[in-house]
Parts: C-alpha cells; structure tokens; sequence
C-alpha cells in the first residue's frame, strides 16, 4: 500500500535513481530544470506520473515545499542491525554507526542522516518509541540521503549497546562532561551516540558507553544542537580513518 510521500526535487531525484519503489508523481506545470530530468528518468524506468497544478500540489503537500514535484511511494522499510554490520563488512571498513537516543524534530533526523551518508557512516539507529522516524518531512531535510543509508529501529537503545559492545564496537556518547573530540581515539570500530533536543543522553545508555566525548564551546551557548554535533563528530570519525591509513 502507497502510503507515504516523497517531496521536493533532489528527494525525488535520489528516490528514483536509488531504485525506490515509486508508484507515480504529480509534476507541477509549467516546471521547468530538474524536472527534465525526473520526467526522463520517470519514463526511463517506467513509472506512472501527470501534471497537475501548483493549488493541487499544494493540496497533497500540505503546505510544504515541493518545488513542483511529489512522489507516492511505499512506507519506508527499516533495515535490521544486522544489514548495517553487513554493509561495512562489503566496503572492508571497520563498522561506524550513528546511535539516536530520542531525536523528536525531524529536521534536525534529516540533517543527521544526510551528514552521515556523507561521510560514511554504515547506518544509524534510532529507538521505535519517543522518537521521529522516516516522514516526508525527514527525507525532504536528508536532500535523498534516507535513500542510502539503513536506518535501523530497536526496542531498546540500552540493549543495543550492549550487543554492540559484544561485536567489539566501541560506543562513545557525546555530552558536555567528556574529553574533547579531538583527543579521543574514534578510528576502529565505533558507535556515536547522539542525545535528544533538551534532554541529551538518558542514564543508562550513557552508563553503558565506554567513554564520552565532548565538543568545547567558546561563547555564551554552552551547546550546539544536535545535527551540528552529530557533523562535528560523523566529520572527525572520517578524518581519524583516512589519516590512519
């Protein structure tokens, strides 16, 4: 069942190219650059699509921006932990995954999936409860990256640290009261653990972290959000291994 939207330009784009089940698109008329090249793609792969005017995309949007195009696809398939371990065995890399502990706002999910395809990470995991999954809105702010990199859905965060541990994974959380990021040792197998909005890590996933890592603010703020975080550390990670090399 089609249930799901996909929009914007670039989410689309990604979407078709992926090989992601698309049932059809609406095109805005009159739209014009990178909707060619969806169209072309579209019939390429032979997949249903009609124009339609800028109130009816309006309309199917609800108000969001969808820059002339919108895409109805099959709800997102969560992968399993497994497909992640998986995928950094095939690329012959040690494992690096994102852990989201109650990430709610799903601009912020968005962003973090984007930077972790970006750079490299092998999937991110986030919690079935108390947490934003895969929406419109999340694919739009990953700009097609949800397309690409596994996102994982557990019961317990706790426990999935513990079974990470138990790969030899080690797992680092990120929160004020830890070394600076610099200084801490992130090159083999590793797990970064990302805090809610307001509330960062609860007690005992960080209880279970083998160490915590910090990012030293020099204002008045005394933290970045955490999609700025989740970069600064996804981004040190990947300097860490290519200077290892």
């Amino acid at each position: 069942m089609y249930k799901s939207l996909i929009i914007g330009r670039n989410p689309v784009l990604e979407a078709l190219k992926s090989g992601r089940d698309i049932e059809k698109l609406i095109i805005g008329r009159g739209t014009e650059g990178s909707i060619r090249k969806i169209i072309g793609i579209a019939k390429e792969k032979g997949i249903a699509w009609q124009y339609a005017d800028k109130a009816a995309l309006d309309r199917i949007s609800e108000g969001k921006v969808h820059q002339g195009v919108i895409a109805y696809v099959s709800e997102y398939a969560y992968y399993y932990l497994e497909d992640i371990l998986e995928k950094a065995q095939a690329r012959k890399e040690d494992p690096f995954i994102i852990i989201l502990d109650g990430i709610e706002d799903p601009h912020n999910f968005g962003a973090i999936l984007r930077t972790a395809e970006g750079a490299g990470a092998h999937g991110v995991i986030i919690p079935k409860r108390r947490a934003v999954g895969i929406t419109d809105v999340v694919a739009k702010a990953a700009a097609g990256a949800v397309e690409y990199i596994p996102v994982v859905k557990v019961s317990n965060i706790a426990q999935t640290v513990d079974k990470l541990k138990e790969k030899g994974i080690w797992v680092a959380a990120c929160d004020m009261d830890g070394i600076e990021y610099d200084l801490a040792d992130m090159k083999g197998s590793i797990a970064l653990v990302i805090g809610a909005e307001g509330y960062g890590i609860s007690r005992l996933v960080k209880e279970k972290c083998d160490f915590t890592v910090s990012i030293p603010m020099s204002g008045h703020i005394s933290s970045l959000n955490a999609s700025n975080a989740a970069a600064i550390l996804m981004y040190e990670v990947k300097r860490q291994r290519k200077n290892s090399k």
